[in-house]
């Protein structure tokens, strides 16, 4: 199952509207405030490749408050 971490940089005061754009998106499985460069982490998992890329770019990278990614592949 493939599986990707999605490193989240985003406006101040963006962090509940985030949220709440992301808590119904299929193939997420945890969201986790951080204390780094970013500002958030995202897990998602999927069937396939495919469906992982969309997540990524159709679900997180067009919420306009956030600022960058940077997305990270698991590889097992």
């Amino acid at each position: 199952m493939p599986t990707a971490y999605v490193l989240i940089n985003y406006k101040i005061g963006a962090k509940q509207n985030i949220l709440n754009k992301l808590k119904n998106v299929p193939g997420i499985v945890e969201v986790s405030e951080v204390d780094s460069v970013y500002d958030m982490v995202v897990k998602i998992a999927s069937d396939n490749l495919d469906s992982l890329k969309e997540t990524m770019t159709q679900h997180i990278r067009t919420i306009d408050t956030v600022r960058s990614t940077l997305t990270l592949i698991v590889v097992e």
